[in-house]
């Protein structure tokens, strides 16, 4: 018999038994339905995880870390070996949150080894992090705010999208970017009302201009002092406290809808950003205390000759293709520097969704196999009632092989619908369940529409093909068992 034959005979033999097929397929339609859902809704969570990271521009970018001056401070050039834990490092920008360095660093991560991390092949650009608490005062208040330096041009995202204005011209400007919540810390009623304002950095008057005014004990005298040496008036105290001013060009668009911070990049975030020349100038010259006694002490023990540069904590390497970030991150290891990318999470990110969609898979498996059972149940009823009917088939030379490919292709279209059906009723599941979601949960808190499942074409066809295998292996017995019927025995089945 053809393929045809065997199918037509198969549709035939379960319309003679619709009540039954149709309970038999709706085993299947259900444990298809369960594992396409499961398994859908893990691979959802993993594919909006990893958009997530996309979004945050997490997987072109690696953090760098050097010796810092903690480092170089200590005896016997003893190193710490907790990235994290140093001061310097987290008040320079290179030690917050979750990220981890690879291993402890060997070498400070100075211009020279900026510039030759440059070099490696695949690399964009490197943007070392200067971070630094500084009084700021603008729109007639003051506060204390972090300050960083920014590369320019900058290829990273944060600043790609503004409020109001635009990213630092040059290198060599006094303009800076503030974000949204500075315009909040310092009173201004939207984005375009601090374009161009004056943004003043605060500092201890110079021990020099101190000195060149007439004072007893630090308190000027009469109204001579009123004006300098050339017959200018002297800056009123609140005027010598402004060691720089930076007019503000930019407001980066730093909130989502709700209000909430977006966090984007491996590069440590600041309300205020300058340009890098002016963020390194503002480290040198205005050098906390901490940092100035870990200075002399590196000087001390020989570690930092005098002369050298300091280095940064860290700095953020930007690569041009994400599949070039495990070889680039590799060569900045064997350099002697300390690593850290999102690629760590992520594998372990990959592990955990692997294992949660097994999970879920078995969990849906468990009642497909309980279907199983159902089909092979129906096969071995429809042996008894078609004994005779197979006692005809043999006698006429049909050989066992024929008879067993009839329950075959029977047990193959019950496992093909239901798979089918099941799919369909997945599909409508997920689509139900995301509506409810954003109806319920998600839209009364202001948020968009979020898809918390991922249905690709492989996984509803592997689910189809399954089912129908399942459903052939369930006919494995029943069709054995039929194509050992004597014919003599079957003619005479009443």
């Amino acid at each position: 018999m053809s393929f045809f034959d065997l199918l037509r005979l198969a549709l035939r033999n379960l319309r003679e038994a619709k009540l039954r097929a149709f309970l038999t397929t709706m085993g299947v339609i259900v444990g298809v339905a369960m594992i396409v859902t499961m398994i859908s809704f893990g691979l959802g969570l993993q594919r909006n995880t990893i958009a997530r990271f996309k979004e945050l521009d997490l997987f072109n970018e690696i953090n760098v870390f050097g010796k810092t001056l903690s480092d170089l401070a200590n005896n016997a050039g003893q190193t710490n070996n907790s990235p994290n834990s140093d001061p310097e490092r987290r008040r320079d920008g290179g030690g917050s949150g979750p990220v981890r360095a690879d291993k402890p660093p060997e070498k400070i991560l100075d211009d020279a080894a900026i510039a030759e991390i440059a070099k490696i092949p695949g690399v964009f650009s490197v943007e070392p992090a200067i971070m630094a608490q500084v009084y700021m005062r603008a729109n007639g208040r003051v506060k204390m705010q972090t300050a960083g330096g920014a590369l320019v041009p900058n290829p990273a995202s944060r600043f790609k999208e503004f409020a109001a204005g635009e990213m630092i011209a040059s290198p060599d400007s006094e303009d800076a970017v503030v974000d949204e919540d500075f315009l909040k810390n310092f009173g201004f009623p939207d984005a375009n009302a601090a374009i161009g304002q004056t943004l003043d950095f605060l500092a201890p008057p110079d021990d020099a201009d101190a000195e060149s005014q007439p004072n007893i004990m630090g308190m000027p005298l009469g109204d001579d002092a009123a004006e300098n040496n050339e017959g200018k008036p002297a800056k009123s105290p609140a005027d010598a406290l402004v060691a720089r001013s930076f007019r503000i060009v930019g407001v980066m668009k730093t909130l989502d809808e709700n209000g909430q911070r977006k966090f984007r990049g491996l590069m440590p975030t600041a309300p205020v950003y300058i340009a890098l020349p002016a963020a390194q100038a503002w480290r040198e010259e205005h050098r906390d205390s901490l940092s100035q006694i870990a200075l002399e002490l590196a000087r001390d023990s020989g570690a930092l000759k005098e002369g050298d540069q300091v280095g940064y904590a860290s700095a953020v390497v930007r690569v041009n293709d994400p599949g070039v970030l495990p070889a680039v991150r590799k060569r900045i290891s064997e350099l002697g520097y300390g690593s850290f990318s999102i690629l760590d999470q992520l594998e372990q990110l990959r592990l955990i969704f692997l294992i949660i969609n097994a999970v879920l898979g078995v969990l849906g498996g468990i009642s497909l196999l309980v279907a199983s059972f159902g089909i092979a149940n129906t096969m071995i009823m429809s042996i008894l009632e078609r004994t005779r009917e197979i006692g005809i088939m043999k006698a006429i030379g049909a050989e066992d092989r024929e008879i067993k490919l009839i329950f075959f292709v029977e047990a193959a279209v019950i496992g093909f619908a239901g798979g089918v059906i099941g799919c369909l009723i997945a599909w409508g599941i997920e689509v139900l369940a995301n509506r409810l979601a954003y109806r319920f949960a998600l839209k009364p808190q202001g948020a968009s529409f979020v898809d918390f499942f991922a249905m690709p074409p492989y996984l509803w066809l592997s689910a189809i093909l399954f089912a129908v295998l399942i459903a052939v292996a369930a006919a494995l017995y029943p069709a054995a068992r039929a194509a050992r019927i004597d014919p003599v025995k079957a003619l005479r089945h009443d």
